[in-house]
């Protein structure tokens, strides 16, 4: 299991802190424990730290059209997503 941190900045953070989508699309992928934190300074960046299974499948799913609807949905501003894994 790698645990990953994933921080982005999003359109409105109450409406990305209720999505349910995260669990919608990661789940089926093996991923758990899914963890959301919010900057206090900034209210449009966020950020989850979960636990993956096998990155090159959640990696191939970031290029897919369901993850995209999802991060569209969430307001996910896609160009200021970073992802980093632990070491």
């Amino acid at each position: 299991m790698t645990t990953v941190v994933a921080h982005h900045d999003v359109k409105d953070q109450k409406h990305w802190l209720a999505s349910p989508k995260r669990e919608e699309v990661f789940g089926p992928l093996g991923v758990t424990n899914i963890r959301k934190f919010i900057d206090p300074q900034n209210p449009n960046r966020v950020a989850i730290v979960m636990d993956v299974a096998d990155m090159d499948k959640v990696m191939a799913a970031m290029e897919n059209d369901e993850m995209r609807a999802a991060m569209q949905y969430d307001g996910v501003i896609p160009e200021s997503l970073v992802i980093l894994v632990e070491a």
